[in-house]
């Protein structure tokens, strides 16, 4: 299997741009967007279609969830980094919401 690559700097600073909403991390190879909901029910029904879309993508996100709030971080652990695979999911989670996500 191929290495996976880690996004290039012109890439990774363009993100903001492509994926309104994301963040990078300071000191880290990575993106988080929080999200609110009503309340707990409707978090934690986010939280399951987006635990079947990193299935179908082979990519798994890093969360937290704290009543009607959820929290994501993408980076490839494989890649060390930021890649494309994080940018792909990102845009997955946010058409789920509707959005465009660039």
């Amino acid at each position: 299997m191929a290495p996976i690559a880690r996004l290039d700097p012109a890439a990774r600073a363009a993100l903001p741009g492509i994926l309104p909403g994301w963040s990078l991390i300071e000191g880290r190879d990575a993106i988080r967007r929080g999200f609110r909901f009503r309340d707990f029910s409707e978090a934690f029904g986010f939280m399951a279609r987006v635990a079947l879309l990193a299935e179908k993508h082979d990519h798994h996100p890093e969360w937290s969830n704290v009543w009607n709030r959820v929290e994501i971080t993408l980076t490839t652990h494989d890649a060390g980094g930021l890649s494309e695979r994080d940018v792909a999911l990102a845009r997955a989670i946010d058409a789920l919401l509707g959005e465009g996500g660039g």
